[in-house]
Formats: structure tokens, sequence, C-alpha cells
């Protein structure tokens, strides 16, 4: 039995639970942090409406204390933001499984905070892991492993075509859905509208499997204009204002593009005619071609590959780690 705890209960956190509590024989849930005082005390069985006698609580360093075997981060996406999270878990002696974004690859924005992520988890001879469906496992991952069947790759293009309709208002602000064209043109300058949250990390992560150096990484956030009136539970967005971002980033290798990453997402897209789906191509000998339509999504792809983790954990080195440092993931069962 593996003891895990489970820090952060919004939509993948909720989800991360479920797939705990459907593995009993193989994952003991034995504490879940919350960031929300007003979750104090409940249990994730009034949570989730299913059984579990697990109590939320915000006082960490009391479910810290007893020892778990690794703890599952899912709260936000800056190294910044969960530091004060991943270092007592850390230091408690727990393997750490986070989805922040910024994780999947730390060095790519914050090379200082990296390293000390890593001597910290070496002093206590633990592991840290940035992963999820995207950064961690779509635009990268999922990369490397294709170039594995090449023998020569001379650059990558890959996308990633989503519907962004599911999602609550903190996606739609951060995405510019419901903006006017100039509010969003405003809000890219001014860093309120951050679109898509780890292209640097996919692509140094991309050139670090390769052995690849990467010296100059641009993004692009352009808007995508409805034609049509476009709507969900959070946002009505007009014809002529913005219901979605197309992101590019393009990583390049003495001004040659070597990986170049396409991520448009908006609402409903099917009322532009737009299917959504993940596509990687692959220039080298042999050519890759992958196409998977519809897109996966990223919420269950997300607490998915965190949940398949937690048992590859214990084998892992020491350190902070990204996915191309870790064993194959696989499917864990569910239990009865």
């Amino acid at each position: 039995m593996i003891k895990v705890v489970e820090w952060g209960t919004g939509e993948m956190g909720q989800g991360l639970l479920k797939f705990i509590l459907d593995r009993p024989k193989d994952i003991d849930l034995v504490g879940c942090i919350v960031t929300n005082p007003a979750k104090e005390g409940k249990t994730v069985g009034e949570l989730l409406g299913r059984p579990c006698d697990v109590k939320m609580t915000t006082d960490f360093e009391k479910v810290l204390a007893g020892k778990p075997d690794v703890v599952c981060i899912n709260t936000q996406s800056n190294l910044n933001e969960v530091e004060p999270q991943i270092v007592p878990a850390v230091k408690s002696g727990a393997d750490v499984i986070c989805i922040a974004e910024k994780l999947a690859y730390p060095w790519a924005s914050d090379p200082g905070r990296a390293d000390m992520f890593d001597r910290l988890a070496k002093e206590h001879n633990v592991s840290i892991l940035g992963t999820g469906i995207n950064p961690g496992f779509m635009l990268d991952a999922l990369i490397v492993m294709w170039s594995s069947i090449c023998l020569r790759v001379d650059s990558i293009e890959a996308s990633r075509v989503n519907d962004l309709s599911p999602f609550g208002p903190t996606v739609m602000t951060g995405q510019g859905v419901g903006t006017t064209v100039e509010q969003f043109e405003k809000g890219v300058a001014d860093g309120s509208i951050v679109g898509h949250i780890g292209f640097p990390e996919s692509i140094e992560l991309i050139a670090k499997a390769l052995g690849w150096k990467i010296d100059e990484i641009v993004e692009t956030r352009e808007p995508i204009v409805t034609k049509v009136e476009r709507s969900t539970p959070h946002v009505k967005v007009p014809a002529g204002w913005v219901a979605g971002c197309k992101q590019v980033g393009k990583g390049y290798i003495d001004g040659e593009l070597k990986i170049h990453l396409i991520h448009p997402q908006q609402i409903h897209p099917e009322l532009a005619d737009q299917d959504t789906g993940d596509y990687i191509k692959i220039v080298g000998d042999p050519n890759v071609n992958m196409a998977n339509t519809p897109e996966i999504p990223g919420g269950k792809g997300t607490y998915a590959s965190t949940g398949n983790y937690i048992p590859l954990m214990k084998g892992a080195p020491a350190g902070m780690l990204t996915v191309v440092d870790m064993p194959l993931p696989r499917f864990l069962a569910p239990t009865k």
C-alpha cells in the first residue's frame, strides 16, 4: 500500500481523489490538504458524494507529520506558488507529484529555483516530478517517445486543438475568452491574458531528451475571433469578439526552427467547423505523422497521468525529475 496525501481539491484534485479511492488495494489516502478554509473539517466523502471519512484540513504540517509516501499537489501553475507546498512535503520525506505547468521543466523559467528543488530532494532522498497532459505528455513526452523509432530527427511540429467549453471562469479569463480584440491585445501586453502556460517547458524538455541546445524561444498569442455568438455557463461571446486564443511556441537552434508547437483553444470550436485533436509531425528518417481525434480531454488526462505515476515514484532516483527521467508510465487498474 502506498500512503498518499492529496493537496488541492479543485477540479483536478477531485478527479485524482476519485482515482485514488478506486484503487484501495494499491493506494491508501491518508490525508487531504485544502487551500480553502471553507472546506476545513469536512470529509472527502462529502466533497465527492461517495464513502470516504478522510477529513480535509488546511493544517498541512499535521498531515505531513503522518509521513506519507507520496504527496500529490494539484493547486497552481507557477513555481513560486507551489514552492510553499513542495518544500514541506519534501522535508517530510515524501515523494512529490505536481501538475504545476512550470514544474514540467522548471529550468526553463527559473533555473535557481529548479536547482534548489533538486538539491532539497536529494538531501531528503526523495523525488519531485512535474506532470500533466500538457505540458507533461501530449506535446513533449509523447513526441519524445515517437522520436525513438527515428534514425534521424530534423525538426518537430506538433499541435493540440482543443475545446475550452468545459472549463470555468479562471480559464476563460486567462485565455481572453469574452473580450474584444482590443481588450485581448491589451491583456496579452500587460500579462493578464496568459493563454497556455508551458510552451518553454515543453520545448526545453523535448530538446533535453534529443540532446539539442535551444538558443531562442519565441511565443505568440493571437485572438480567435468568432463569426457567430457562442456561450458557456461562464461566458457569452458575441460575434466579432474573442472566443479563444491561438498560441504558438517556436524553438530555434542557430536561427533554424527545430521545434514548432501550436495550441489553438476556443469555446465550441464546432461552431467554426473546427475539429479537435492532437497531432505530431517529425521530419526525419523515417517521418512521423500522428493524429489523434478528437482531443484527449485535458482534465482527465492530467489527473490520470498523476495517478498512474504514483506507483513509479518509489523506484525513481532522488532529485527534481521530468517525465523523460521516469520509466514508461502505464495504466493502474482499479481494484475492489
